[in-house]
């Protein structure tokens, strides 16, 4: 249960890195958000003592970076200047987006008085002010438009008492909207695979999440009686199968590891010769984006690291599945 809830409301994010996997594209990965609530913990001042435990994020707006008018999309790309001997230099393709963001960060308190109401003002102005200064999904965090300038940065401590915590809950998912949060449906990915297994014995996880992650247009032929002459007569029509309600996207959840840990220094060009190295692919799961009036409570929408060091699985969690399992 989160006792203290940072809001860091409608960031303005230009050129956010959009490919966030080898196989998906779109809203970055929660993994880089996750990095951002790392590095802003690393660099607290040290007058604040705070613990950084999950984060989540509502999307206000998004403009991905590709041409329109036509149903296959092409990123914007940009020439890089010429290289060292004078040469054109290679067009690196990357997906950018401009992005409109809250961030929401649950925090503890580690021996730092919380409890008053202007300190927590002071907590929350002060780590706002450092965001803008980062990087968030390899963006440029960039200064808030004058109607946006309302938005002010909030350090939440919800009251030990169920009804008035309902209430503060309420008042904040207020502010977030519009806008939707990202969570996870490990849930229907495992259903649905077990559903297509149920169909055919040879279908694997990777199917139902490519048959998840698309639109499947599916024709019906119906006998119908023709008015005129009141005979039957076939007619084809198309529909769209969606096996599950909801606005359900593929999304990278993580790392799993594809070779032994190697010890510091071992692997040639590694980025930190001091840390042990390990091979690794993405992993994928199914994503919903639901809108903040829906959740129950903060955690809902909040992701957290959740590693398996034995099986060489590091990967990020949500609980809002098991919200819905519960209810």
């Amino acid at each position: 249960m989160i006792n203290h809830l940072l809001v860091l409301p409608r960031l303005r994010i230009q050129n956010a890195n959009t490919i966030s996997s080898p196989m998906t594209w779109g809203f970055p990965s929660m993994s880089a958000f996750v990095g951002v609530q790392q590095a802003l913990e690393r660099n607290l001042p040290d007058d604040i003592k705070l613990v950084f435990n999950e984060i989540g994020v509502v999307c206000h707006h998004i403009d991905p970076q590709v041409t329109e008018g036509s149903f296959i999309k092409a990123f914007h790309l940009t020439r890089n200047p010429v290289d060292k001997s004078g040469g054109t230099a290679a067009i690196v393709e990357e997906g950018r987006a401009h992005l409109e963001i809250s961030l929401l960060i649950g925090v503890e308190s580690d021996g730092d008085d919380l409890g008053s109401p202007e300190r927590c003002r002071v907590i929350a102005q002060t780590l706002f002010d450092q965001v803008q200064g980062m990087r968030i999904a390899g963006g440029s965090v960039i200064p808030a438009l004058n109607a946006q300038q309302r938005y002010r940065p909030e350090l939440v401590s919800f009251d030990v008492n169920e009804s008035e915590r309902a209430k503060q809950w309420q008042r904040l998912k207020r502010r977030l909207l519009p806008g939707f949060a990202l969570v996870l449906r490990d849930d229907l990915l495992t259903k649905h695979t077990a559903t297509l297994k149920a169909q055919n014995s040879s279908a694997t996880a990777l199917d139902a999440w490519l048959d998840l992650s698309r639109l499947n247009h599916e024709c019906h032929v119906e006998q119908v009686k023709d008015e005129k002459d009141g005979k039957e007569k076939e007619v084809v029509q198309w529909s769209i199968r969606r096996p599950y309600p909801g606005w359900l996207v593929p999304i990278p959840v993580g790392y799993g590891a594809i070779s032994d840990l190697y010890a510091p220094g071992d692997v040639a060009n590694a980025r930190n010769a001091e840390v042990p190295f390990r091979f690794v692919e993405s992993l994928y799961s199914m994503g919903e984006w639901v809108s903040p009036h829906r959740f129950q409570k903060p955690d809902d929408l909040m992701w957290f690291v959740e590693n398996d060091l034995d099986r060489g699985i590091y990967r990020l969690q949500n609980d809002y599945a098991n919200t819905l399992t519960e209810d």
